[in-house]
């Protein structure tokens, strides 16, 4: 029997605050979410970023001139804490978790690919959450992703996902500046048309994160060429991914069909 498969990615401007600190209740309500999917049957797999701001959090700011190398070494260091953060809140909602650190190689035709997939079924498997994150301590140059938006792409893909959702901290796509009484949200854009006219400055999120919207539909619109349909969502609301899951209007959906039977 098959089991709804969700993919879930949240990005660092959903999981800080103002002053880039990790706020512990975004992760927990997410988490929550995640039992609550789990309750009804449907399993999970999360991306996740947020090492290279937990990392800055522990070491402060590096003498480290190379932006590359310090981004490494923050990455290095924040990654357990993150880990650490999110096997804290899963034990309290009786889940287990596990790290999954791709690189792009891993979705190439071949062992890599097969791999990655064996690894992650067995996880569903057994119970368990896959948190995905990109290994920014050693994927530089050719062997990085753009950002995770990118990854979570590629892993609803590999694992034939029922839907990918991808939080930020607006509300979805708009028509013009967020913050403008003038735009309107976007409730839904086919993979297929020409989404150019979106993507503008004033569409951009603010924060750390290397992705921005224009990745984020980019990316959306490969998971959902390949009929799977892709939400962009903010995160920062509560319940958005249940709402998401049980058919009500939030964020923009990419899709080839309008409306989901």
């Amino acid at each position: 029997m098959h089991k709804e498969l969700i993919v879930i990615k949240v990005g660092t401007n959903v999981m800080t605050n103002k002053d880039n600190r990790i706020v512990r209740p975004v992760l927990r309500r997410l988490v929550e979410q995640i039992a609550e999917l789990y309750e009804r049957g449907i399993q999970t797999i999360l991306v996740s970023s947020g090492s290279v701001i937990a990392g800055k959090e522990v070491l402060g700011n590096s003498n480290i001139e190379n932006n590359t190398q310090r981004r490494q070494v923050y990455s290095a260091i924040g990654q357990p804490r993150m880990m650490r953060l999110y096997y804290n809140i899963f034990h309290d909602y009786g889940l287990k978790c596990a790290q999954v650190l791709p690189t792009k190689r891993d979705f190439s035709p071949g062992v890599h690919r097969e791999n990655m997939i064996k690894c992650c079924e067995g996880l569903l498997a057994e119970g368990v959450v896959p948190i995905a994150n990109e290994d920014d301590a050693v994927s530089v140059t050719m062997s990085m992703f753009s950002d995770n938006d990118e990854l979570a792409s590629l892993i609803a893909q590999l694992m034939n996902a029922d839907k990918l959702i991808i939080l930020t901290d607006i509300d979805g796509l708009y028509t013009g500046n967020p913050d403008s009484k003038n735009s309107d949200l976007v409730e839904h854009v086919n993979p297929e048309e020409n989404l150019d006219k979106y993507i503008q400055d004033n569409n951009k999120e603010a924060g750390e994160g290397r992705g921005g919207m224009g990745s984020k539909l980019d990316y959306a619109q490969q998971a959902a060429a390949n009929s799977i349909p892709t939400y962009i969502a903010n995160g920062k609301r509560d319940r958005t991914v249940i709402d998401i899951i049980d058919g009500k209007n939030v964020g923009t959906r990419v899709a080839l069909d309008k409306i989901e039977a």
